[in-house]
């Protein structure tokens, strides 16, 4: 795929996901790649980037932050985030009036994968938790890779409403997951404990910092307001209850792993495999499958995912919730959810 043909396809996917400004500016970029243009500049050296890097996720995430910071007064006027109003012919010009003049700000940032951290998956890994009370309510260490800020490593500090309006979680939680889940009704684990919560990510986003807030911030498509608010939300809630996440390659984390007697040992992880060289998704598998043999029913150990997975090799791809748990191995789809995880329909 090249270059202009990946611009392209993301907007679809942008267009797809609730976004219609980044589906027409990202279609712009596209134009522009096409025909040599600022955008091409800016992006030079990065021509062979492999798909799933998600370029222009980056690009457009590197000019948010520098709207973001207040370093781009004309931009800023359509940019919703900021209380913009998005008009693709001024919009675009003004993007690009931006790539010219701030080309190696743009740039530095381009080197960074996107860390959208993204707080609605927090669904779909709260509602496999409580796929793994109906077996075991043993207390949880929570473990996740691809961590960015750790923000869903709190997902038992959200409340969750589904389509009847039912709410499971803390009444009083600062962050309220509203609509979240659809389909099979979940059932509470009101004595739930999550004893011990670790997280990696090869550049780790400390999200007590300024800076670490406008960086997952950036990355939060301009004109999906509900997505401010709710890592607006998350952002308070880890201020309160900060979490341990570790500048750590996914499989020197997994290698750290052990099971604990008396505890479920849950790995988790939400968009983040395609980030992950081939050779590494094998190590890290590797590592899934030790963890797994050494389980027992007093050390139990599950690997749940959200991911895009296929239910059958010929099958296109879905967001999967996918459960692993042992010492059965069994291997279930728990349901299937959107990019952003809101809504996830349980199966």
């Amino acid at each position: 795929m090249t270059l202009v043909e990946d611009f392209r396809s993301q907007a679809r996917a942008c267009a797809e996901l609730g976004s219609p400004m980044y589906a027409e500016l990202l279609d712009r970029a596209a134009d522009d790649l096409d025909t040599g243009g600022v955008t091409a500049s800016v992006l030079a050296g990065h021509e062979h980037d492999p798909g799933p890097s998600a370029l222009a996720l980056r690009l457009a995430g590197s000019v948010h932050r520098l709207v973001l910071e207040g370093r781009a007064e004309a931009l800023a006027a359509f940019y919703p985030s900021v209380g913009g109003a998005w008009e693709v012919r001024g919009g675009w010009a003004a993007f690009a009036d931006l790539l010219g003049s701030h080309r190696d700000e743009v740039r530095s940032w381009l080197a960074s994968p996107p860390q959208t951290n993204e707080v609605g998956r927090a669904g779909a890994l709260m509602g496999g938790l409580l796929r793994i009370g109906e077996s075991s309510r043993l207390p949880v260490r929570l473990f996740e890779i691809g961590s960015s800020g750790g923000l869903n490593l709190n997902v038992d500090r959200f409340g969750y409403t589904d389509d009847q309006d039912r709410l499971l979680g803390d009444e009083a939680a600062e962050l309220v997951l509203r609509g979240a889940w659809r389909g099979r009704a979940l059932q509470p684990w009101s004595d739930l404990e999550v004893v011990e919560r670790r997280g990696s990510d090869v550049m780790p986003v400390d999200v007590g910092t300024v800076e670490g807030r406008i960086t997952l911030t950036s990355y939060v498509w301009p004109d999906q307001l509900d997505r401010h608010q709710r890592l607006a939300q998350a952002l308070r809630v880890a201020a309160k209850h900060p979490v341990d996440v570790r500048r750590q390659d996914a499989v020197s984390f997994v290698r750290e792993i052990e099971l604990v007697e008396g505890t479920t040992t849950v790995l988790w992880h939400s968009v983040m495999w395609q980030y992950l060289s081939h050779a590494d998704q094998q190590a890290v598998t590797a590592q899934v499958q030790r963890l797994g043999a050494d389980a027992r029913a007093s050390s139990p150990f599950a690997h749940l995912f959200l991911e895009p997975t296929r239910r059958t090799p010929d099958a296109d791809h879905e967001f999967l919730v996918v459960l692993r748990i042992w010492p059965t191995g069994e291997r279930r789809i728990l349901g299937r959810s959107v990019g952003h995880g809101i809504p996830t329909t349980w199966e």
